[in-house]
This record gives structure tokens, sequence and C-alpha cells, in this order.
């Protein structure tokens, strides 16, 4: 099914020898660093959180499981609400910081429009 189009060369899965690929461009190769540092430290962050919990339970019973609303506890509230909203905060850092450096490649080289590969750039 692919193999009709004749856009690019079509390139059967499992196909591809990764040592003859080139390397990567000096922008890309800092864009995906950026991208595992940030990743890294907000998975460290949530990690963090969310082993904090058992060890609240542990160690401090009479805060843990004391009822706050509804007869839920602090435990209880941590692991549904906080820990939801943490996880959109969480992408909403990530994704902002990622834009952020999208714009500083883009100002960096910026894309022409008659340019071949400028197809496949989608960055608003």
């Amino acid at each position: 099914m692919a193999a009709e189009y004749q856009d690019y060369d079509y390139v059967e899965a499992s196909t591809v020898k990764f040592d003859d690929l080139p390397p990567l461009d000096p922008q890309i190769k800092e864009n995906m660093r950026g991208e595992l540092t940030t990743g890294l430290i907000l998975t460290a962050i949530y990690f963090t959180f969310i082993f904090s919990i058992p060890v609240l339970n542990w160690y401090f019973p009479e805060i843990a499981f004391k009822p706050i609303w509804g007869g839920m506890s602090l435990t209880w509230f941590l692991t549904t609400f906080v820990t939801m909203a943490m996880a959109f905060i969480i992408a909403l850092i990530h994704t902002v910081l990622y834009e952020r450096r999208l714009k500083n490649v883009e100002k960096l080289q910026p894309v022409k429009e008659d340019d071949e590969d400028a197809r496949n750039v989608t960055i608003s």
C-alpha cells in the first residue's frame, strides 16, 4: 500500500541500518538533549511525589489518614486530585518548554517556503 506512493523512496520495515544513517544536525541534537533533560527532571519530580505518599502513610499515619473532605483521607486526596493536577501541569510545562526550544531553533535557522524539505516541517 505505501509502496504505491512515489513522493519518496519507500523503505520496507526493518531494513534500515542505523549505522548507515547520517549524524543528526547540531540543532536537532541540542533539541533532543533538551527534551531528555526536561523529561528526566519532570519524571523525577512526579516520582518523588508519588513515592512520598507511602512514606507519608508509614511515618505520619495521624496526618495521612486524617479525614479532610467528605471523609476522604489526605493520602487519597493526594493520589486522586493532586496527582491528576500534577500530570496536567507537568504536561503543560513540557509542552511550553518544547515550543520555546522550537522557536529558538526557528530563529537560528528560518524555514524557506520554496525549500523542498519545508513541506515536512510544521512549526507554527
